[in-house]
C-alpha cells in the first residue's frame, strides 16, 4: 500500500493549482522574513530605535519605553531578529508551518500597531500606505490563509514528517515492499523512504532547500560579508598621510555619555548642535557636482527624522535648519511622532520682505532665529544695517533669542559698532591648514567665495576679537566642509573661544561625534582663554 499524501484529501476543494500557488506564497513570505532577519544581523548599525520611537498609535508608550533604554532596546532588537529568522526559516522549509504562521502574524500585528496606515499616523515607509492597508497588513492576511490550511497539505518538512509518522504506525504486514527489511537499532531514526516512490516524495518535500540557500546568498550580497578591499584598502587622510581604518560606525550601544549643554538666553542647548547643510543638500563639495543630489537622495524625510532621533538619543537637543517648506513639513511630522528636538532657525530676510521668513520660522515652532551668514554678510557689505537691525528687533519681539550669522569678521565688527546687540553670534571658525584651503591667488572676500573652499579668513584674528565679546558664540564650518578631521576641528573651535559648535553629520556619525565632544570637553586639557559665555 502506498503512503497516503495528506494533501490529496483536499483534492476536491483544494486542487493542484491552488496548492502550488499556496506553496509559492509560503516560500515568498518565508524568503521575506528570513531576508529581513539576515539583513539586520549583517548590518551593525541597524536598530529598531527610530521605528519604535516614532510610533504614534495605541502602543506608542510601550514602544517608546523600549526605545528609551539601550538595554531594553538591545533585547527587543535581538528578539525581533531571532523571530524573523525563525519564522522565515520554518516557512521556507515548511516545518511547523502553522506555528510559524501564527508567530509571523503576531510580529506583523506588532509592526502594524507601531505605525499603522491611518490618517495622521503614517510612518512614511518606502512601501507606502494606502488608507488602512500597508504591506504588513497584506502579508498578515496571507499568513492567516496559510495557517488555516490543513497540516501537511503543502510540500515541505511537515508533509515529510507526517508521511513518515503514518508509515511507522502501520502494521508490519501492511508495510510496503520497498521498506527497509533489516531491523533497526532501538531509538535509531528511520526515514521510511526506500524505493522510487519514497525517493520522489522525499526529494519533492526537500525541494525548498535551494530557496533557503538563495536567500542567504542574496542577503550576503546585499549587505556584504567583509571583502578584501574593505579589510585592506586605506582611506586617505588628506591632511597628513594614508592611514588604514576599518569600515565601522558607532551605534547607541557605543555612546559614552550624553552631549553636555549650555545656556542660550533662557534655553538649554547642547554644546554640539546638528547642522542642516547636509540635510538640505549643500555639500560645499566644490567641483564634485554629484554630491548635493546624492545627499538629497539619501536624506529622505524618514532618514532626516532618524538622524534627528539619534541626535536626541545622544543628547544633541538642538538643530540648526533653514526656514523653508521642507524643514517645516519634516519637523511637523517629527514632532507629531513625539520628537522633541529644538529648532534654531536660519532665516532669510529680503529687502522686499524683511519679516516674512522670520514669521514663518517662529510661527512653525522655532525656539530662536538668526540671520543666515550669507544674508548678513551681504547686508553689511552693502551698508544696509537698517535691515539687520529690523530683523533682530522682529525676532526678539516674538520672544525668542535673536542672532546674527556671518562668514566675514567684518560683519561681526560692524554689528557691534552699530549697537545692534544680538543675543548670540553664528560665526565661522576653522584653521586654514587643510589641503583644499584657499590659495593666495584666490579672492579674499568670503562673501564672493567663488572657489567654495574657505569660510573663515584670519581665524586667529577672529578668535582674538570674539574673545573680547560677552555674547554666546556658535562656531560653524568648524570642519571646513569635511576637510578637517572632527577631533581636530572640534578642539580648535572650543580652544579658540566657541561656546557651541554647529556640525553637519550623517546618522552614522552622530554617536562618534558626541563621544569626541565629551572626550574633548571632559579630558581636562582644553587650552581655552575665553570664558564660557553660555
Amino acid at each position: 500500500m502506498a503512503l497516503e499524501n495528506p494533501g490529496r484529501r483536499l483534492s476536491g476543494e483544494f486542487g493542484q493549482g491552488a496548492r502550488i500557488a499556496a506553496l509559492a506564497l509560503r516560500i515568498l513570505i518565508g524568503w521575506h522574513f528570513l531576508y529581513e532577519g539576515l539583513a539586520k544581523v549583517l548590518d551593525p548599525n541597524w536598530t529598531s530605535a527610530g521605528f519604535l520611537a516614532q510610533s504614534r498609535w495605541i502602543l506608542s508608550e510601550p514602544y517608546r519605553w523600549v526605545a528609551s533604554d539601550p538595554w531594553r532596546l538591545w533585547l527587543v532588537d535581538w528578539a525581533n531578529i531571532g523571530a524573523l529568522l525563525a519564522v522565515g526559516l520554518l516557512l521556507m522549509l515548511g516545518l511547523w508551518t502553522r506555528g510559524a504562521c501564527l508567530a509571523g502574524i503576531a510580529l506583523l500585528t506588532l509592526y502594524y500597531a507601531a505605525n499603522p496606515a491611518l490618517g495622521g499616523y503614517q510612518f512614511g515607509s518606502p512601501e507606502g500606505s494606502y488608507l488602512l492597508v500597508d504591506k504588513n497588513l497584506v502579508e498578515l492576511g496571507a499568513l492567516v490563509l496559510l495557517a488555516l490550511l490543513p497540516a501537511g497539505s503543502l510540500i515541505g518538512m511537515d508533509r515529510l514528517l507526517a508521511a513518515r509518522g503514518k508509515a511507522s504506525k502501520a502494521a508490519p504486514a501492511a508495510q510496503p515492499a520497498y521498506r527497509h527489511a533489516v531491523p533497526l537499532e532501538e531509538n535509531r531514526f528511520e526515514w521510511s523512504f526506500r524505493g522510487p516512490a519514497g525517493r520522489r516524495e522525499l526529494l519533492k518535500n526537500l525541494a525548498v532547500l535551494p530557496f533557503f540557500g538563495g536567500v542567504v546568498v542574496a542577503a550576503l550580497k546585499r549587505h556584504g560579508w567583509e571583502s578584501f578591499e574593505e579589510r585592506n584598502l586605506a582611506r586617505v587622510d588628506a591632511v597628513s598621510q594614508a592611514s588604514v581604518r576599518t569600515a565601522s560606525a558607532a551605534t547607541l550601544d557605543d555612546l559614552r555619555g550624553l552631549a553636555p549643554t549650555g545656556r542660550l538666553g533662557n534655553l538649554e542647548v547642547s554644546r554640539m548642535i546638528v547642522g542642516g547643510n547636509l540635510i538640505s543638500g549643500f555639500a560645499h563639495a566644490r567641483d564634485l557636482i554629484y554630491v548635493s543630489p546624492l545627499l538629497k537622495t539619501y536624506f529622505t524625510d524618514e532618514k532626516v527624522m532618524e538622524t534627528l532621533w539619534l541626535c536626541e538619543s545622544a543628547g544633541i537637543n538642538t538643530a540648526i535648519l533653514r526656514t523653508d517648506g521642507d524643514t517645516i513639513r519634516i519637523l511637523d511630522k517629527y514632532w507629531k511622532r513625539g520628537g522633541k528636538i529644538q529648532w534654531l532657525a536660519q532665516v532669510y530676510p529680503r529687502v522686499e520682505d524683511v519679516y516674512g521668513n522670520i514669521e514663518s520660522a517662529i510661527d512653525n515652532g522655532a525656539i530662536g532665529a538668526f540671520l543666515q551668514g550669507g544674508i548678513a554678510d551681504t547686508f553689511v557689505k552693502e551698508g544696509r544695517m537698517d535691515l539687520v537691525e529690523r530683523s533682530i528687533e522682529r525676532i526678539r519681539s516674538r520672544g525668542v533669542p535673536a542672532g546674527i550669522g556671518g562668514h566675514a569678521l567684518a560683519t561681526v565688527r560692524m554689528v557691534e559698532d552699530s549697537g545692534v546687540a544680538p543675543d548670540f553670534y553664528m560665526k565661522t571658525l576653522h584653521h586654514d591648514n587643510y589641503w583644499s584651503a584657499r590659495r593666495p591667488d584666490q579672492y579674499e572676500d568670503v562673501v564672493s567665495n567663488a572657489a567654495d573652499n574657505y569660510w573663515s579668513i584670519a581665524p586667529l584674528e577672529t578668535a582674538a576679537y570674539m574673545g573680547g565679546l560677552r555674547r554666546p558664540w556658535i562656531a560653524y564650518k568648524v570642519l571646513a566642509a569635511g576637510a578637517i578631521p572632527p577631533e581636530e576641528g572640534f578642539r580648535y573651535a572650543f580652544e579658540n573661544g566657541a561656546d557651541f559648535i554647529c556640525v553637519g553629520m550623517f546618522d552614522f556619525q552622530v554617536v562618534e561625534n558626541v563621544n569626541l565632544l565629551n572626550s574633548i570637553l571632559n579630558r581636562g586639557d582644553l587650552r581655552r582663554s575665553r570664558a564660557w559665555m553660555a
